[in-house]
């Protein structure tokens, strides 16, 4: 465990559900957690604006050093998709990423949750590991399939990304 990891677990993180004003700090943040996309910084805004029931921002002594970006499937609301989840080096291994899915799944907007999705190329592990962990802890089935492939969407300029789905258990959903 690093020097700041070990700090990050003396220290309260806070969650809360974004404002507009949060996008630019937001923006920074994901810009400073390689491989993730770096979206313009207009999408982190209307995320925080648009979406706020369903991102999260966890603070550390007001500083963002978590984002959870995502949306109820607007066919299915019964599935959260995550699009992006961020983690500052300053606050890694102390569970921050489960955290944050946990927290998302205790709002009142995502009552109806039966599911949870995200997509991850075959090469971020950490991802991997995070919802792998994430299911596991909960006793849930992951599953995983190409969703986005390589040739197909990307023009051979991305790798495929695999859509993941968490199925949740009937005791872990939120009483509507």
């Amino acid at each position: 465990m690093t020097q700041t990891s070990l700090a990050a677990r003396r220290q309260t993180i806070t969650f809360r559900k974004p404002v507009a004003e949060d996008g630019a700090e937001i923006w920074a943040l994901i810009k400073s957690c390689p491989p993730l996309d770096v979206n313009s910084m207009y999408c982190n805004m209307v995320q925080c604006d648009h979406f706020r029931e369903t991102c999260v921002l966890a603070e550390m002594n007001g500083e963002p050093v978590g984002w959870i970006s995502g949306y109820l499937v607007p066919n299915d609301p019964e599935t959260l998709f995550v699009w992006q989840v961020a983690v500052s080096e300053k606050a890694r291994g102390c569970g921050l990423g489960k955290r944050m899915l946990a927290e998302l799944l205790e709002r009142t907007a995502c009552r109806r949750v039966r599911r949870m999705q995200t997509t991850i190329t075959r090469d971020n592990a950490a991802s991997w590991g995070l919802f792998r962990s994430f299911a596991d802890a909960r006793d849930a089935e992951l599953d995983h399939a190409p969703h986005f492939t390589r040739d197909d969407h990307f023009n051979g300029a991305h790798a495929t990304e695999h859509m993941v789905t968490i199925a949740l258990p009937a005791r872990l959903r939120k009483a509507a």
